[in-house]
């Protein structure tokens, strides 16, 4: 078993189709998964198997967190489109989580990216961050050239 960081084939079938507005039209969230899970350029939506639970408090809840203000910048000539969230944080957390799944829940719930972490990654009463790279055309969490 293994997460493989990637953009969605479905993702990317569904861009075509229209099913996607990172403009304020779509919800997107953010799940964690343990080491258990599969995923990667195959997913096509969330699913719960494998999802991370909270092991103390109530910091983390199926489905995770909602991605705040996605915003696309680019595609002008040669430039990639991309897109960026505001980092996500849960506090008072305890779990160990070796990836995530950023998901549209407005499109039942339809695979946008991969995210592997390279490895296990614990927070023990603390608050875990998702922080997401620079938006620009290089380093963007989601990038179409």
């Amino acid at each position: 078993m293994a997460i493989s960081q990637a953009v969605c084939n479905v993702f990317k079938m569904n861009l075509l189709k229209g099913n996607h507005d990172f403009d304020g039209g779509a919800t997107y969230k953010i799940a964690l998964y343990t080491s258990s899970a599969t995923m990667g350029a195959t997913t096509t939506h969330y699913v719960t198997t494998n999802e991370i639970t909270n092991t103390s408090g109530s910091a983390y809840t199926a489905g995770g967190n909602t991605l705040a203000n996605p915003s696309v910048t680019g595609g002008s000539g040669v430039t990639p489109a991309y897109v960026d969230f505001d980092d996500t944080s849960w506090t008072n957390a305890s779990f160990t989580a070796n990836g995530a799944l950023i998901y549209n829940s407005s499109q039942s719930n339809k695979a946008v990216a991969v995210i592997a972490f390279g490895g296990d990654k614990t927070v023990s009463s603390g608050t875990f961050t998702i922080q997401f790279p620079t938006a620009d055309a290089s380093n963007a969490i989601i990038r179409i050239a």
